[in-house]
């Protein structure tokens, strides 16, 4: 079998031939008439006239004065018949081939066929070309569906040979598309704003999360990619704007997971004078209506977890949650008491763990098995240092979170807009934060000056394409279409260009 230079050898040969031909393998202009779905879906319309057609060959076969070629567009698949006696020649000035270069194109190749659209003898409906322009000559050629392109970690480091060879992944990020146009369609259609946010800020917050750190040359300061798009949008409410939204991405520098990427997209939505139940009424609509637009169906079944989104959802309540688990009161206890039931439980005990972040993970331990749809409630005040506190008890705050597939799927609360609560808040964050837990919040002490001037009272709510990789039933990485890896540079590589000294 050929090695890949070998391969690649013999298509350079190939472009060269091009060239002195006179033929430029790499045309600006393209000209299409139809997509490739648009002539198989109204073909007895379209029969016996001209169209052009644009696309990625992949594959080429020439029987003498035949030739068969397999086109692909972004839309399907068809097939190009040339005839000798009625394909145009060479004309090396537009990139037209004719009969006797077609032995210079290979499968991978994009070309431009203009011919009228036809059902062969075999009964396959093709396009009889006249004038077959080149688009662009590929020098490595793509694995072929029969080869198959299985290699995780080539997978994931060449995506694109993944989309081409692998349709069906191809096909989850239009779904991921989707999934954020649904999106933006239902706040729009409820009156929010999208407003987009700074990426780089000087205090980063509104997450329990490790921040990535860059610096600004222009300032001379060192500034840190958002965590969240909390604290900038929640100074929209106090600018004046009633419902405010963002979609981008956000960064924590924290470990790859099945459920986590450190860079991936978000959106936060916030809505003044709303509360809590506001908001779940919000999102249990919200979900309903992006899963139908991106998925065509409510019903879901996805690692295992049979869940149905289309009924009413049940609420929990935080304590009695951990208590009727673990028999732990929540709002009395020690975390001697809370690492016994980590160790228990075989759950890590680290030493930067306090109270707040042992109970999160006995939540956490709950959680995983949990299908949903389910609203978790009265979260305590010391697991949630940005919501407001419960009228009816001060200890727990007006939050609400989805709890699906296992997982925790977004985040909402009732604001907190209290200033000198805010403020004390964000002292004791601070000072877990010196104390050594990195992931704990910084003071932001402009966010508290906001609070002083007025905010509102307001619901938030939060969530990831974690949602959307849940119920594709994809890990994170799949669920991306270029995730991070480690840089690497194969040996094939390194050898086919030695002077870039990779």
């Amino acid at each position: 079998m050929a090695t890949l230079k070998e391969l690649r050898d013999e298509r350079l040969r190939k472009l060269e031939d091009l060239k002195a031909l006179g033929v430029n393998p790499y045309p600006a202009q393209a000209n299409r008439t139809h997509n490739i779905s648009d002539i198989l879906a109204h073909f007895d319309e379209l029969e016996n006239q001209t169209v052009t057609v644009v696309g990625r060959l992949i594959a080429t076969r020439k029987f003498g004065k035949l030739a068969f070629l397999v086109l692909r567009d972004a839309s399907g698949q068809l097939q190009l018949f040339l005839k000798s006696d009625t394909v145009e020649p060479l004309n090396a000035a537009s990139s037209q081939l004719g009969m006797s270069e077609i032995n210079l194109l290979d499968p991978g190749d994009f070309v431009e066929a203009t011919g009228l659209v036809i059902r062969t003898k075999t009964g396959e409906m093709s396009v009889d070309v006249r004038s077959l322009r080149l688009l662009t000559k590929s020098l490595r050629g793509m694995p072929s569906e029969q080869e198959g392109f299985t290699n995780k970690e080539e997978r994931l480091r060449r995506r694109y040979v993944d989309m081409n060879v692998n349709r069906e992944v191809r096909e989850r990020f239009l779904r991921r598309s989707k999934f954020w146009q649904a999106t933006r369609k239902f706040l729009d259609d409820h009156e929010f704003s999208e407003i987009n946010i700074p990426v780089l800020e000087h205090t980063t917050g509104g997450a329990d999360a490790n921040p990535f750190v860059t610096h600004m040359d222009a300032l001379d300061q060192d500034f840190y990619l958002r965590i969240s798009h909390e604290l900038p949008l929640k100074r929209l409410l106090g600018a004046g704007f009633e419902k405010v939204y963002d979609v981008g991405p956000r960064f924590r520098n924290e470990n790859y997971s099945d459920e986590h990427l450190p860079e991936h997209i978000a959106m936060e939505w916030y809505w003044a004078y709303a509360n809590w139940q506001d908001g779940m009424k919000f999102m249990e609509e919200m979900y309903k209506y992006v899963l139908q637009e991106t998925f065509g169906t409510l019903q879901f079944n996805v690692r295992g977890f049979e869940v149905d989104m289309s009924g009413e959802w049940e609420v929990w309540d935080y304590a009695t949650v951990i208590r009727d688990k673990y028999s732990i009161d929540v709002y009395n206890t020690t975390i001697e008491e809370v690492s016994a039931k980590l160790k228990e439980n075989k759950l890590e005990v680290e030493k930067t763990d306090s109270i707040p972040r042992g109970i999160d993970k006995l939540w956490k331990n709950i959680r995983k098995d949990v299908v949903g749809p389910v609203w978790l409630i009265n979260t305590p005040k010391f697991i949630s240092p940005l919501a407001k506190s419960s009228v009816d008890n001060p200890n727990t705050v007006e939050r609400f979170q989805p709890i699906i597939l296992g997982s925790e799927l977004g985040n909402g609360f009732s604001e907190l807009n209290d200033p000198i609560d805010q403020y004390s808040r964000f002292v004791e964050q601070q000072s877990m934060r010196d104390g050594g837990d990195d992931e704990a919040m910084m003071l932001d002490i402009d966010y508290v000056e906001m609070l002083e001037y007025g905010m509102p009272p307001a619901c938030g709510w939060g969530h990831s394409e974690r949602v959307f990789w849940m119920f594709e039933g994809v890990t994170a990485r799949e669920g991306v279409p270029f995730p991070q890896l480690r840089y690497e540079v194969d040996e094939v590589t390194r050898s086919l260009y030695p002077d870039a000294n990779l």
